[in-house]
């Protein structure tokens, strides 16, 4: 049986990962994106399932004590993870499985799968861009932002960990990037299969 592929996009928050995420979904339809458990509240036009499983802090510990998490982390006072069993499921079904999570879960990730996992860290351009686009956002208080922001160099500092680091200056030109890195991978990964069956 082949084996699948774990491809996750990270990045300090209003980096653009989720719109990445999203275009690599539209660019390549077989990939299915991994969907990540959370104790946060659900934005306007967020859907169940598809974009989070939005769990309550108690039903979240009970994962977390359960081992039912391959990773998991409190950023802003929610928890945030992903679970084993949807990882498991797409590796032995020859899957590619697209992640948008924080760092800190990217190399969680790599270290349980070294050898499934690709990583690839969006950077922005400057502190300065970074502000803007989250104040842009709208979804958070300014005392939020601040605490995100405060990441920051934490994250750039973990990029090291990383197979592929893109600086998004321009989004177009970013997945146009990331884009021929998943190709790339994707041509590896099917040339090992062939080789192998």
């Amino acid at each position: 049986m082949v084996r699948g592929k774990l491809i996750v996009i990270s990045a300090p928050s209003g980096s653009g990962k989720t719109t990445i995420a999203k275009k690599m979904l539209e660019r390549f339809p077989f990939m299915r994106f991994s969907v990540s458990a959370t104790t946060r509240p659900k934005r306007n036009g967020e859907v169940e399932g598809k974009d989070y499983f939005f769990l309550t802090r108690e039903e979240f510990e009970k994962k977390i004590q359960n081992g039912e998490l391959l990773e998991w982390e409190e950023i802003y006072g929610n928890y945030y993870g992903t679970l084993k069993s949807i990882v498991e499921d797409a590796l032995k079904s020859g899957d590619i499985l697209i992640f948008d999570v924080d760092v800190n879960g990217a190399i969680s990730i790599k270290e349980k799968f070294p050898d499934d996992s690709i990583l690839i860290f969006i950077k922005p351009p400057n502190m300065e861009t970074l502000k803007e686009r989250l104040k842009r956002r709208r979804t958070e208080s300014e005392e939020q932002i601040k605490k995100r922001l405060e990441r920051v160099p934490m994250e750039l500092e973990k990029a090291k960990y990383f197979d592929y680091i893109f600086v998004n200056d321009d989004l177009e030109d970013t997945i146009k990037s990331v884009e021929r890195a998943i190709s790339n991978e994707i041509e590896k990964w099917k040339a090992i299969q062939r080789h192998e069956y």
